[in-house]
C-alpha cells in the first residue's frame, strides 16, 4: 500500500509518501511544494495543483490523506489555507484516489498516543517509527508524513 499524506498550505504544502505492508513501513519520501508570495493567489493555487497532479502520477498512491483545517485565530490565514486544502482535495478526487481526512488531534493520537502532543514530540516519534536518520527539516513535510502514517494505521487492517 502506498499512502500520500498532505499538509495543506499556500507557501508550503508538505507531502509525505509511505510504502507499507500490513505490519511494516518499508520506505518513505517527503518534501514540500513551495510557492512565492510574489505571485498572485490564483497562480499560487494553480502551481500547487500542477505539482500535486505530477506528484500523484509519479507516486501512484492507493490513498491520499489530507489534514483537516483546524481553527485559526487569523481568519485570513485560515481562508488561504482552506483554498490550498481545496486544491489538494480536488487533485486527489480528479485522480480517482480514495481520500482520507484527519484532524491534527487524530494525527497526534495516532503517532504519539496522545492527542495533545507537541510538534517536536510527533516529529521525534516519526523518526523512530519510520526509522528516519533525521527529522525532516521542514515542519510541513514532517506533518505530511504524520498524516500519511495515520492513514496507514487506520487502513492496514484492510490490507
Amino acid at each position: 500500500m502506498r499512502v500520500l499524506g498532505l499538509d495543506p498550505g499556500i507557501a508550503r504544502m508538505g507531502y509525505g509518501v509511505l510504502e507499507a505492508s500490513r505490519n511494516l513501513v518499508t520506505g518513505c519520501q517527503f518534501g514540500c511544494i513551495t510557492t512565492s508570495k510574489t505571485i498572485s493567489q490564483p497562480d499560487r493555487l494553480a502551481l500547487i495543483r500542477g505539482e500535486l497532479v505530477r506528484l500523484i502520477k509519479r507516486t501512484k498512491p492507493d490513498i491520499i490523506a489530507v489534514e483537516k483545517l483546524f481553527f485559526q485565530k487569523n481568519v485570513k490565514t485560515a481562508l488561504v489555507v482552506g483554498e490550498a486544502r481545496g486544491v489538494a482535495l480536488l487533485s486527489a478526487a480528479e485522480a480517482g484516489v480514495p481520500i482520507r481526512e484527519f484532524t491534527p488531534l487524530e494525527v497526534k493520537q495516532a503517532v504519539t498516543g496522545y492527542g495533545r502532543a507537541e510538534k517536536g514530540q510527533v516529529q521525534r516519534m516519526l523518526k523512530i517509527l519510520l526509522e528516519l536518520k533525521t527529522i525532516p527539516k521542514q515542519d510541513d513535510a514532517a506533518d505530511a508524513l504524520a498524516v500519511a502514517y495515520t492513514a496507514w494505521l487506520t487502513e492496514r487492517s484492510r490490507i
